[in-house]
Formats: C-alpha cells, sequence, structure tokens
C-alpha cells in the first residue's frame, strides 16, 4: 500500500515540510489535515463509516469525509476533491475553524493533526465509495451526542473532539453560512 505525502506544518499552520503519511503517523509529527461536515436542510449532518480495511479507525463513524490536502493544493479543493472521491459528492463548502489534537491510535500511529473544518450545505444522499467508507447516515446533533455518549467506541477519535470541544464553533459557522443564503 502506498500513501500519499502530507505537509508538515508548525502550530500557526505554517508549511515546514512534506513527509509520506504513514511515516508522519509512525513518528507523530504534526501535519495538515481537514474534516468536511455536510449539513441537510433539516439540520442534520452527514456521516460516514469508514471502511474496515483503512489503515486506522476503520469501522468507526466520523464526519462526512476527512483526509489531508496533496502538496500545492488548498484545504478547500483538498475537501471538494475527497468528498467527491469518498462519497461521489458535490457541495459548497466553507472554511469554518481550525484546531490541534494529537491520539495514540491502533497500530502504533500517532494522529497528530491541525484539522480545518469545512462545513457543506446540501440535501443529496452520496454513492458511497466501498473502499473509504461502508455506511453513511443523516443524523441530528442531538441524536450523535446522545450515541457517542452510549457507544463512544463507535466513532473516530477527531469527530469525538470536534463534537465535545467545538460544537458551539461547528454550529456557530453553520448559522453563519445559513443566515448568507
Amino acid at each position: 500500500m502506498s500513501f500519499p505525502n502530507v505537509i508538515l506544518v508548525d502550530e500557526l499552520d505554517n508549511e515546514i515540510g512534506v513527509m509520506d503519511k504513514l511515516e508522519a503517523h509512525q513518528k507523530g509529527l504534526l501535519h495538515r489535515a481537514f474534516s468536511v461536515f455536510v449539513f441537510n436542510k433539516k439540520n442534520e449532518m452527514l456521516l460516514q463509516k469508514r471502511a474496515v480495511e483503512k489503515y486506522h479507525s476503520g469501522g468507526l463513524w466520523t464526519n462526512s469525509c476527512c483526509s489531508h490536502p496533496a502538496e500545492n493544493e488548498t484545504v478547500l479543493n483538498a475537501g471538494h476533491r475527497r468528498l467527491k472521491e469518498e462519497m461521489n459528492y458535490q457541495c459548497d463548502l466553507h472554511e469554518g475553524f481550525h484546531f490541534i489534537y494529537k491520539v495514540a491510535l491502533d497500530n502504533d500511529l500517532t494522529e497528530y493533526e491541525l484539522d480545518h473544518v469545512l462545513i457543506g450545505l446540501s440535501n443529496d444522499n452520496p454513492i458511497i465509495n466501498p473502499e473509504e467508507a461502508s455506511d453513511f447516515k443523516w443524523i441530528s446533533i442531538p441524536q450523535v451526542l446522545k450515541e457517542i455518549e452510549d457507544r463512544p467506541s463507535d466513532f473516530t477519535f477527531w469527530f469525538k473532539v470536534i463534537m465535545k470541544d467545538y460544537l458551539v464553533e461547528l454550529e456557530n459557522n453553520l448559522n453563519k453560512i445559513n443566515e448568507s443564503l
């Protein structure tokens, strides 16, 4: 399995180099990432269940799409590219906020990311790429919070961080997007 490069960054999101994605996760080095959240008219968010075969966090529920921008690619362009690759999906994306998290994962990997949260609006159902995702669902924020509380091991670490520590920022950005339409 070959892995693309990720962009290594400092805590201010300044690029400091590139490295093979797997090596960056093995060494636990800070790199740029993004998490896409798509919401529908009912204010439900689109979740995907990661394919079991993923090299980490396989079989877990998470936000609509998440990945890493390629070299010389903007975060927004990367979000559009990966949303299409993972979910065969297109919608306008808006930059929300970013945060840093670090966690030891399975397989002796460490996820240390400066994660840009991107927000989109759509009512369409995805056509999932089975190499990336095994399922999807639309779910309200109160319902997903209850599911995380009841079954925390069913969800990715970064998704739980966003829902616990950055939910107000996510909702505020969603409201601004809705108001601008």
